[in-house]
């Protein structure tokens, strides 16, 4: 039989998957390996051993081969999408020589002089001094050289974790332009590494050099060693296809390939995506990320630790649901979602703004959470409905800046991540917005993104975009609900909007007299 599955594997923050898909885009196995997020050194760090990847990604392969009756010799082609903006330093032989900083880490670098003339003059000129050193401040190169020096010389290679693991599968050092998210000397307008006299390269200590070749999503990132085909359990010399980040291939496995689709990413990071062959900025000098559709861009809101909250309601207040569920045996989903629907939509005037983390431009370093309107009527479960409705009135706003930088309506939303299991969230998501909502049919929407890209690579299409059509599934749509999209509607416009503005002065105040955040 001629082999017509592509392997995908979908390393994320807190597991890592190997999936098998077919052309028509089907499931036809899954190995699932939970994985510890990251450890702590000191307050504020995440650090994880890059062989800690490597190693569960060869134990998620040996539990795919264990659930599918399909066999690795028809496997004929292999792709690879991870997490954005984890780094890896590497020595001169390929070895890691310290723990991988995860994008989560809180750690900053210090700022040392001015940034160098004419770039200097131009940005104190134009009042982006600000921004450009919070970039300083966040880039891991920096706070390496600065706090490590020994271990900043002796660094070859600096990898994100997807150019560590193309290293472990091909021996190349190769990345995917559509991997490149992080704070990086990298050209979003044109894809490419910066040029020698683009300003990025005077803002940290990285050299071109210490970087790996680029190719474009669909290119050929090399083929597997005999050892990394040993660990997946697969033919050696199989071809390792570029793919792209996993919110990018998010976004292409939930149907986004046009600037009037967006897609809701509710997952640890909660985000609003568009797709465009333009180069739209949502926020000044805040670059689109490049797609995982050759050639294109992925506009972006990002609500930073976005369902982070919602993770610490269900683990401070929601032991009861979890333990019933695990008696029944039903998803604790389920019950969470008969917490949210016993409260009325706006949750009785309790408003959230989840802004738990601070911010580079939007809406500013200063921002923190809030929480208005509470009263002797609240409950638990008020609160968690007021969760779930803060992130969407969060994103709506994201999609007015997208739909206002852009000039193209959003007219259709697709919503994929753990979120999206809830059809109460669901709902809200689609009353907030007030346009219809559609939960993507992949539980698995990054690795079968991924595998859209590999299989137009492989030729079973002749594009992505024929791939994406063709392995994808009608959603689940959820119609707004004319009531409450009124009542939100109301809040939104005169509560949520107005309310980061009205708070931001004791924002700053708390910020000047407790030092947080820095």
């Amino acid at each position: 039989m001629k082999p017509s599955l592509v392997l995908a594997i979908d390393q994320g923050t807190q597991n890592v998957r190997a999936l098998l898909f077919d052309p028509a885009g089907n499931l036809v196995g899954r190995g699932h390996q939970p994985i510890d997020p990251y450890f702590s050194r000191h307050p504020g760090w995440a650090e994880q051993h890059p062989d800690y990847f490597w190693d569960n990604l060869g134990q998620a392969c040996r539990l795919l081969w264990q659930s599918t009756g399909a066999t690795p010799d028809q496997v004929m082609g292999v792709t690879l999408t991870t997490q954005r903006g984890t780094v890896v330093t590497l020595d001169d032989q390929g070895r890691p020589l310290r723990p991988a900083i995860i994008w989560l880490d809180q750690r900053h670098a210090d700022i040392h002089g001015p940034i160098p003339a004419p770039w200097g003059w131009l940005f104190r000129a134009l009042r982006l001094e600000d921004t450009v050193n919070q970039f300083r401040r966040n880039a891991q190169a920096n706070w390496l050289a600065q706090h490590e020096p020994d271990n900043w010389q002796r660094t070859r290679k600096y990898l994100l974790l997807s150019g560590y693991l193309t290293w472990r599968l091909t021996g190349q050092y190769r990345d995917s332009t559509a991997c490149q998210v992080g704070y990086l000397p990298f050209d979003y307008r044109h894809h490419r590494w910066a040029g020698r006299r683009n300003f990025k390269w005077h803002l940290m200590p990285v050299r071109r050099n210490q970087l790996p070749e680029l190719v474009r999503p669909g290119d050929t990132l090399g083929h597997l060693t005999a050892d990394a085909a040993r660990h997946l359990g697969v033919p050696a010399e199989l071809p390792l296809i570029a793919s792209a980040s996993d919110k990018a291939c998010e976004v292409l496995g939930s149907g986004g390939t046009a600037p009037d689709v967006a897609c809701l990413s509710y997952g640890t990071t909660a985000t609003i995506n568009v797709t465009n062959h333009k180069y739209v900025e949502p926020v000044r000098l805040l670059p689109p990320y490049p797609s995982a559709l050759p050639g294109h861009y992925s506009t972006e809101v990002m609500i930073y630790r976005g369902y982070w909250m919602v993770s610490w309601f269900k683990r401070e207040f929601g032991l009861r649901e979890q333990n019933i569920a695990e008696e029944q045996g039903i998803a604790p989903e389920d019950l969470f979602d008969e917490l949210v629907n016993a409260v009325p939509p706006g949750s009785m005037g309790l408003m959230l703004q989840p802004y738990w983390s601070p911010a580079v431009r939007h809406p500013g370093p200063e921002a923190k959470g809030a929480m208005i309107g509470f009263g002797d009527v609240h409950t638990r479960a008020h609160i968690y409905r007021a969760i779930l409705e803060g992130l969407a009135y969060a994103l709506r706003e994201g999609k007015e800046r997208i739909e206002k930088r852009s000039g193209i309506p959003i007219t259709t939303l697709r919503v994929a991540g753990g979120g999206a299991r809830s059809d109460a969230a669901m709902q809200l998501t689609a009353d907030i917005f007030g346009i219809p909502a559609g939960r993507a049919a992949s539980p698995e929407t990054s690795g079968l993104g991924a595998a859209m890209v590999a299989m137009a690579a492989l030729g079973r299409y002749p594009s992505v975009e024929a791939a994406a059509k063709g392995m994808s599934r009608p959603a689940q749509v959820f119609e707004p609900d004319p009531e409450a999209r009124q009542l939100y509607e109301q809040l939104y416009k005169s509560v949520y909007r107005p309310m980061y503005r009205r708070l931001a002065p004791l924002y700053k105040d708390i910020r000047r007299i407790t030092g947080y955040p820095e």
